[in-house]
């Protein structure tokens, strides 16, 4: 992967702490980039699933290093805390070390467009179909990356690149494509009454870009099952960065962060 620079990068929906972030990845795409501004757009460290069980392998200990390294050499890093990382969200709008802490913020482009960013828990009251629903919903999440977890496993075990299984079965339920758009439109009405161009979130791990009612809707995705981020060249133009896709370049297979690690538990 050449050394990219950009003018922003977007990133969310790592989880670290959590057995399915794909931490090597995120750090090859890292190391290969340098950034003026990096948002870090929600859901950076996973503390719900810390408080089930602590893990927290070296890789993810790098990328946090990586991140402080880039915000003490030049890169402006903007963190607008998740539902995941929720008891951050209280120093919204102070300053640690050379990190900013944001709640919501906007994005001017070089083309002078501009854009909210933030993580997009604030629609779950317009996405949710009730508490039930959602426990149903998290728990046949879950079940999608256990079956993605294995599944990669087998593909790299047979020296097959990463495919997200899960992402692939989302997109084949009716009910939640039913959940997306009403997130989509709920982030775009929100975006559309400020006067903006566009906005820019997370949370829902579907990463996207198209047009919705003049508004521009785009969500970087996430480093669970997709390995997605969203990148600002510095003509001003935005686009998806999918890992998957570099990967295919690649002469070799990277193997999973699972199996990088030694840590091959369900």
């Amino acid at each position: 992967m050449p050394k990219l620079h950009y003018k922003a990068v977007w990133l969310s929906d790592i989880h670290l702490g959590n057995k399915d972030c794909k931490a090597e990845y995120l750090l090859e795409f890292l190391h290969n980039i340098s950034v003026d501004t990096l948002y870090l757009v929600g859901d950076i460290v996973d503390m719900w699933q810390m408080e089930k069980q602590f893990r927290w392998p070296e890789a993810h200990n790098r990328v946090m290093h990586k991140i402080m390294y880039m915000s003490n050499n030049g890169t402006r890093v903007i963190y607008l805390p998740g539902n995941h990382d929720a008891p951050i969200q209280k120093y919204a709008g102070m300053t640690f070390g050379d990190i900013q802490i944001e709640r919501e913020i906007v994005h001017v482009t070089a083309e002078g467009k501009q854009y909210l960013v933030l993580h997009g828990d604030q629609f779950d009251t317009d996405v949710t179909l009730g508490k039930f629903h959602a426990w149903i919903g998290d728990k046949g999440y879950d079940l999608l990356l256990f079956l993605n977890r294995w599944y990669n496993r087998f593909r790299a075990w047979r020296n097959r690149h990463y495919w997200s299984l899960a992402g692939y079965i989302k997109q084949h339920i009716k009910g939640a494509n039913k959940a997306i758009e009403r997130y989509r439109t709920a982030g775009c009405d929100y975006a559309k009454a400020k006067g903006l161009d566009g906005i820019i979130c997370g949370h829902i791990h579907h990463p996207e870009s198209l047009m919705v009612n003049g508004i521009h809707y785009i969500n970087d995705g996430d480093w669970i099952e997709n390995c997605s981020a969203l990148v600002e060249d510095m003509s001003g133009e935005l686009s998806l960065f999918h890992f998957n896709e570099y990967l295919k370049q690649k002469a070799t297979v990277s193997v999973l962060a699972d199996f990088v690690n030694g840590n091959q538990a369900a």
